[in-house]
């Protein structure tokens, strides 16, 4: 895809610190906080398991809130729900495809969980003594855990786990080329002054692919 806008580096910083100034990432731009505690970071995990299935990413956020609205809010409580309960609330939310099985996936994610880090994803973190690599390893290890749900749980959680940084995920770094602002999560970190302020600029970028807001951004039609 033809790049859209090619500037010089001084105006490249001034477009991401516009894109991250609202002090939001992805998912705080739809009402999931990114904070260091157990609940908040299993959100931003089965947010992203859901993400990374094919379809409306809106889908995927009804079906995040529905879970959260349920009661389902951390890996506890999720662990405790009933298939069929779990099944009712992602297909009422609008999920499509096999409903069935998602449901089976979510509830052995939450169950394993709370088995292995006893609900805290932090402790996962710990396990791996902060490495990068590690943490990736581990996180891969859980049920409904691929490579891409990876990159879309780290690129909100690079705000809080600092040692992973940088991330970007594939819709971040197609509107990064787009609207010239480099090719790689390095060219990104190159733009922003922190790791909090990379995930606010990453998220940002995401929503533009996926909103396809780059005549909004830009000023072109």
């Amino acid at each position: 895809m033809p790049t859209t806008l090619i500037t010089p580096l001084a105006d490249r910083k001034r477009l991401a610190r516009r894109l991250a100034g609202s002090g939001r990432g992805f998912a705080e731009q739809y009402g999931f906080r990114v904070t260091n505690n157990p609940a908040s970071l299993f959100q931003v995990l089965y947010l992203a398991v859901l993400l990374a299935r094919r379809g409306d990413f809106r889908r995927a956020l009804d079906g995040a809130r529905a879970l959260r609205d349920e009661g389902w809010d951390s890996a506890a409580r999720l662990a405790r729900s009933l298939h069929e309960d779990r099944a009712r609330v992602l297909r009422a939310s609008g999920q499509r495809g096999d409903v069935d099985a998602l449901a089976d996936v979510l509830g052995d994610l939450a169950r394993t969980v709370v088995e292995r880090y006893r609900g805290d994803l932090r402790r996962l973190r710990a396990v791996a003594r902060h490495d990068p690599d590690r943490e990736r390893t581990l996180l891969t290890e859980l049920p409904g855990v691929d490579g891409q749900v990876v990159e879309l749980f780290l690129r909100e959680a690079q705000a809080l786990w600092r040692e992973v940084a940088p991330v970007a995920d594939r819709r971040a770094l197609a509107a990064a080329r787009r609207l010239g602002l480099g090719r790689s999560a390095d060219d990104l970190a190159g733009l922003a002054s922190e790791s909090e302020q990379l995930a606010w600029l990453v998220g940002a970028l995401a929503r533009v692919d996926l909103e396809h807001r780059y005549a909004e951004v830009t000023g072109r039609p």
